[in-house]
């Protein structure tokens, strides 16, 4: 009988996987799986697909150069539909007396494994992922203290345990959140002198990678032409130090800027495009935040681009996480609002007339890519004003992009991007009119739409949709000190303006497929 199988899964891609510590070579073996369904229970994007598989495959020839005994199964080499039949068949073949994996990104996966080990009689021993800066255990700790759950508080706990940014007991400068200065839009001219993107040769196993995936995933949205994202460890610290050299210092301030751009340095600006390398494990947010930290003592860098990187990586990333294991599996209910409608199929092409959507869509299917802004003030707010039902709107967000793990997109389109689950770690929905698209973006140059137009056929249809869903739940709002002066703006309209603007939002709810 065999002692353990080590179970790795797609997203935890490091040799110094908790589930490998102890591994004996002479007992032991490692199971890693290609399981189609893992690319189709979401209609996943060829590059998200690509990026998994390729990863998975250069990790899998790092275990085998360290003589790892790994059974290995990729698409296309065995007839198993998904992870359960797979896991049942071979873990009943391989007998072994224990199973062993880190705690996985996605709660449906590990519900999988349990019931997969309970069938066969097996124990399953889960360990900690070391690859984030706060345990389970200890968020929920922090949690239960009656605190509010918010991500200041949280961070500011974060930034105090690990002594990030810090002097004493002190932030370093004098303020925990630059996050005021770091909401600056472009100029008309636009962001200019961008830093390119790294390149790399898209080796063997990528290219095969990118042939199973035409193979297997033909009719899946996205292109792979535009690939270029790190699939091995060296490869994502390459990215790490091309961000610490050329963009850490203005990532800050146009943070949440956005730019109609054909070209990818457009599309990427000053982000990092370092969240698919760490939810890969190809890096650890430890040491992300380390090179980060001793660049900014090193160069002298803007406190408020350095400290806005790090929230996003030591306070936000580890908050989300800790709140999708605290909440799950009802947060992937949540529905506050009882929103119904169905996701309109131009989420899957861009082809709408609204260029705002059209943008982030179109770079999305190019890039598997978007930023937190185009993701929460674009497609997110439009999902949550057309009342679209959360669920559909999570399973595209997981589709699409390439660091989607459902540990870190589902709390953020449930909670942020649509208050689904009715403000239990926010304050207030995320919702604006076309007017702060038009403030932090070019896009309402080249639209159909005009953004301050509220009821005629010009209506911006997040204009329309914004002033629809103040007067629908204008009293709620009103009782949040958050959103009351937004909706005291409605004071501005008599009975027939706001009937005019009801009428139109249902006009463009009935017809979302055509706006």
């Amino acid at each position: 009988m065999m002692r353990n199988v080590i179970v790795i899964l797609g997203d935890q891609l490091n040799l110094d996987n908790p589930a490998l510590e102890g591994f004996n070579h002479q007992q032991d073996m490692v199971l890693m799986i290609e399981a189609p369904n893992e690319s189709t229970h979401v209609w996943s994007h060829k590059a998200r697909i690509a990026l998994f598989l390729s990863a998975m495959r250069h990790f899998a020839e790092t275990l085998q150069g360290q003589h790892y005994p790994l059974c290995y199964l990729k698409l296309g080499d065995h007839d198993y539909i998904d992870l359960a039949s797979a896991w049942l068949a071979l873990l009943s073949e391989y007998d072994p007396q224990q199973i062993i994996v880190c705690e996985t990104g996605d709660y449906r996966v590990l519900k999988v494994l349990e019931d997969c080990a309970s069938t066969l009689n097996k124990r399953l021993i889960v360990r900690d992922d070391t690859f984030f800066l706060c345990s389970q255990a200890d968020f929920k700790r922090w949690a239960g203290q009656g605190k509010q759950l918010r991500m200041e508080y949280f961070y500011r706990y974060m930034r105090k345990r690990y002594q990030v940014l810090m002097a004493g007991e002190e932030p370093i400068g004098g303020k925990w959140n630059y996050d005021h200065e770091n909401r600056k839009s472009f100029s008309k001219d636009g962001p200019q002198n961008i830093p390119a993107v790294p390149q790399f040769e898209i080796d063997q196993i990528t290219q095969a990678v990118f042939a199973d995936v035409e193979r297997f995933f033909p009719e899946h949205p996205g292109k792979l032409d535009h690939f270029c994202w790190p699939v091995t460890r060296a490869q994502a610290l390459l990215f790490l130090q091309h961000f610490i050299a050329t963009k850490l210092v203005d990532f800050g301030v146009h943070q949440d800027a956005m730019w109609q751009s054909d070209l990818a340095s457009g599309a990427f600006l000053w982000h990092s495009l370092l969240a698919s390398s760490l939810n890969l494990k190809l890096l650890h947010p430890k040491e992300v935040i380390d090179a980060v930290e001793q660049a900014y003592e090193k160069n002298n860098l803007p406190l408020a681009s350095v400290e806005g990187f790090v929230r996003q990586i030591l306070g936000w990333r580890e908050f989300i996480r800790g709140l999708y294991w605290l909440d799950m599996p009802a947060m992937a209910q949540a529905n506050h609002y009882e929103h119904q409608r169905d996701l309109p199929n131009w989420y899957w092409t861009g082809k709408t007339n609204m260029n705002c959507m059209r943008q982030t869509i179109t770079q999305t299917m190019q890039y598997g890519y978007a930023h937190h802004i185009q993701r929460l003030m674009v497609t997110g707010m439009f999902g949550l004003l057309a009342e679209i039902e959360p669920k559909q709107v999570a399973d595209w967000y997981l589709a699409v992009y390439v660091d989607a793990v459902d540990w870190v997109e589902l709390p953020n389109v449930i909670g942020m991007a649509l208050h689904a689950n009715g403000g239990r770690f926010t304050s207030k929905p995320y919702i604006a009119s076309g007017a702060y698209i038009k403030r932090m973006s070019n896009y309402c140059n080249s639209c159909s739409y005009q953004p301050e137009i509220k009821t005629s056929a010009k209506a911006c249809p997040v204009t329309t949709l914004y002033w629809n869903f103040l007067i629908k739940h204008e009293q709620v709002m009103l009782n949040n000190p958050r959103t009351v002066l937004m909706v005291k703006n409605l004071n501005r309209f008599n009975h027939e303006e706001k009937t005019l603007i009801q009428q139109k939002a249902q006009q463009v709810l009935h017809a979302l497929d055509e706006i």
